[in-house]
């Protein structure tokens, strides 16, 4: 699958750890030397910044999309390629939707888990077929996988959507498997043992 452009979901906090921000920023520079242009939230903060900046000093591709109401909260980024100020989060994510290729997650709060798995529901609606991917630094998601399985052994889930959700805890890896599209078994991050 051709992908010439990423929408990455990501807290505007840096969060806890450090390496959550310096891979964010890795992740970034990687984009751009696959040049893969990068689609994002827009703001100048937490990982949203890092993986912004990591991809403009690669020399990379950056488009944001911020809701006006945001631009001062989350600190609109004024060095992008491209800065789209927009009137509403509806308005935000839809444009982000339709000038992507692929999703990724990288750590963040409930506003990525939001954004992520609209894309991924959008996917098993047959809404669209792109990629949905998380980039597992230091382990941020293993819970959260550990629960789509339990989701899936309670029947509300079904194997064959588990399965087309995409995650890696390596860049390169995770931008070849969304461009195979190979939907990658997450068994391997859970432990499949129910209590």
């Amino acid at each position: 699958m051709q992908i010439s452009t990423l929408c990455v979901y990501c807290g505007s906090s840096p969060g806890w750890l450090p390496q959550y921000a310096e891979e964010a920023s890795s992740f970034g520079a990687l984009l751009a030397s696959n040049d893969i242009s990068l689609v994002y939230g827009g703001g100048n903060v937490g990982l949203m910044g890092a993986v912004a900046d990591g991809a403009l000093q690669a020399g990379g591709k950056v488009v944001g999309v911020i809701p006006k109401a945001l631009v001062a909260k989350e600190v609109a980024h004024q060095g992008l390629t491209d800065l789209r100020v927009v009137d509403s989060m509806h308005e935000r994510k839809l444009m982000m939707t339709d000038l992507a290729d692929g999703f990724v997650a990288l750590p963040g709060g409930v506003g990525t888990i939001e954004e992520i798995f609209e894309m991924v529901t959008w996917g098993q609606l047959g809404l669209h077929t792109k990629p949905c991917a998380f980039l597992n630094i230091a382990g941020f998601y293993d819970h959260l996988f550990r629960f789509l399985r339990h989701m899936t052994e309670h029947r509300f889930l079904k194997e064959q959507h588990l399965d087309t959700i995409l995650m890696e805890i390596d860049g390169d890896k995770l931008i070849s498997s969304m461009r195979m599209h190979v939907p990658k078994q997450v068994d391997k991050w859970i432990d499949r043992k129910t209590t």
